[in-house]
């Protein structure tokens, strides 16, 4: 049976966080189906009535990330008088930093999205991981920080991309039998490479979904299991050769992929 659920999410910034915290959460609930309120920049008391009059006619569950005094205790009281639960999940956090640190939170909008150097990293990051997706641009991999290597649709391209918004500069080659990596892959010495690899018939449902949402003919050597087969074997065979550690991504999320990735980094890093 499905439960239908009224999520309200609240923000004085642009809500990113909150949203993370929720995503997470709901991912812990099977048969629920969620209707999601998203309300950013929350910093005024008339755009805070609007919402209450939307909450009060939609009642659910009430996660917020509110730093202003009074908008907290004007969202707190009117939910409580509607019956509805409210929570504030970063108050924990904070509270505990204060205790530990003897200082009080700032308790302003949006610190987390000041353009320091770490988002002007990020942004740069992004830019290098589009313009060498795929293999181009081969002669620069010597300034990434990741190589993926893979055969196609090894989820090669969002990785890198998630790669990429957490700062690291990544490209990525595929790898084809019939067409060898140029030999400056395997002669790099700053980035980390690693290999991707997954299941055959994973990666055979997911050429065939790609084929048939191009109108492409599903019977190809891209799909046929012996074909396949040849590829995964090449491709792990060279990952061997070279000792690049390998991620099996069949039962992995882009997202679990990426932290098995970044914890090889960080690894490579205490051992430098």
């Amino acid at each position: 049976m499905t439960t239908r659920l009224h999520l309200h999410l609240l923000s004085d910034s642009t809500g990113e966080t909150l949203e993370n915290i929720a995503k997470a959460a709901l991912a812990q609930y099977d048969d629920v189906e969620t209707v999601r309120h998203f309300w950013p920049m929350v910093r005024t008391e008339s755009h805070l009535e609007r919402i209450l009059q939307e909450i009060a006619q939609n009642p659910g569950l009430v996660i917020y990330t509110l730093v202003n005094p009074t908008t907290r205790r004007v969202l707190e009281s009117r939910c409580h008088a509607l019956g509805l639960p409210t929570v504030a999940p970063l108050d924990p956090v904070n509270a505990a930093l204060s205790g530990l640190l003897g200082v009080q939170a700032k308790m302003r909008p949006g610190r987390q999205h000041v353009l320091d150097a770490a988002y002007f990293a990020r942004v740069d990051a992004i830019q290098f991981t589009i313009a060498h997706d795929d293999g181009i641009a081969w002669e620069e991999w010597e300034e990434a920080d990741i190589v993926l290597a893979g055969v196609s649709r090894s989820s090669k391209t969002p990785t890198s991309i998630y790669l990429a918004n957490r700062g690291y500069k990544t490209a990525n080659i595929p790898i084809v039998v019939e067409s060898p990596p140029p030999p400056f892959l395997f002669k790099l010495k700053k980035p980390l490479v690693v290999g991707l690899t997954t299941s055959a018939d994973r990666l055979i449902a997911i050429r065939r979904n790609r084929l048939l949402s191009l109108n492409q003919a599903p019977d190809t050597d891209y799909v046929e299991q012996e074909a396949v087969n040849r590829e995964l074997t090449f491709a792990r065979r060279m990952f061997a050769d070279n000792d690049w550690p390998v991620i099996d991504v069949t039962r992995r999320s882009i997202e679990e992929t990426a932290a098995a990735i970044i914890s090889l980094v960080n690894q490579r890093k205490a051992e430098a």
